[in-house]
């Protein structure tokens, strides 16, 4: 496995892992409208300045790539595996990834997470700091937890 940061060239890739994800399991978690949404949410428009602010990896295993995290200062967002893909820790690698990232530098991780992710966050020692909602269209409202966890030299602060 070789997680390497994204270029922008890579957009397409990034879009249809996270897309692709998006589209094949949130309908199980989330009505249409939330669904819509996130699909919006992660737009082209949405990842490609994140990109080239160099916030974007992608996780190859045997040139192919797997998944993808995005790193914006001390929070974790955008981690998708393609759905083909999952249960092979990928995952996994990229969380690992991007917690020592962020917590070096910050000491702590945040994250918002999606109901499909939540329990692993929860798992991997992150605890609810807040709840938001969002009214998403459709008569539909989007509901996510925010998580934090300590990096471990800090965690007595």
């Amino acid at each position: 496995m070789d997680i390497r940061k994204a270029e922008s060239a890579d957009l397409p890739m990034v879009g249809f892992i996270t897309r692709r994800t998006i589209q094949e399991v949130y309908p199980r978690f989330y009505p249409r409208g939330a669904v819509e949404f996130f699909l919006d949410w992660h737009g082209d428009s949405h990842i490609l300045p994140d990109i080239e602010a160099g916030e974007v990896y992608l996780l190859f295993d045997g040139g192919m790539a797997a998944g993808t995290i995005t790193l914006h200062k001390d929070e974790i967002t955008r981690l998708y595996v393609a759905p083909g893909l999952q249960g092979r820790g990928y995952g996994r690698a990229l969380l690992d990834f991007g917690e020592k990232a962020i917590g070096e530098r910050y000491g702590r991780i945040r994250l918002e997470a999606s109901l499909p992710a939540a329990f692993i966050y929860w798992k991997r020692g992150y605890r609810v700091v807040d709840m938001l909602t969002e009214s998403v269209g459709h008569g539909s409202v989007l509901c996510w937890d925010v998580m934090e966890k300590p990096w471990p030299d800090n965690k007595g602060e």
